[in-house]
């Protein structure tokens, strides 16, 4: 069974340049965007139901494993890198994600800080 899980992955890396470890947890209803280009997942982490995962963003981290809950939009490019992303979350494109971020809101930057708490404005990036 593991060399079965290890050959789709090494599929994966092939035809997508990614790295999806068999490993990493990852919810009911989370997709990958673009068929998952360019992702790279660390082989523990945690990614909750219904999450979004846009083409060449990285999760993974140093210290304490990368964690993820329901109902997330990654944007393109974006580094995980540390902490916890607590639910109803929408990441901007090439963010990097260094601390624990809050439950409902929205976050970007270099490193990411919050940008805004309605949430009303962002529901189509968040699908429930």
């Amino acid at each position: 069974m593991i060399q079965g899980a290890n050959f789709l992955k090494s599929f994966i890396h092939f035809r997508f340049n990614s790295i999806i470890p068999y490993t990493a947890e990852i919810g009911k209803g989370t997709r990958l965007g673009y068929g998952g280009i360019g992702v790279v997942i660390h082989a523990k982490a945690k990614i909750g139901a219904n999450c979004v995962i846009s083409q060449n963003v990285t999760i993974g981290s140093r210290e304490t494993l990368p964690t993820i809950d329901d109902y997330v939009f990654i944007g393109p490019g974006t580094k995980c890198l540390g902490g916890r992303i607590g639910d109803n979350v929408v990441v901007d494109a090439n963010s990097v994600v260094t601390k624990e971020v809050p439950s409902n809101c929205v976050i970007a930057g270099v490193p990411t800080k919050v940008i805004s708490t309605d949430m009303e404005k962002y529901q189509s990036y968040i699908k429930k």
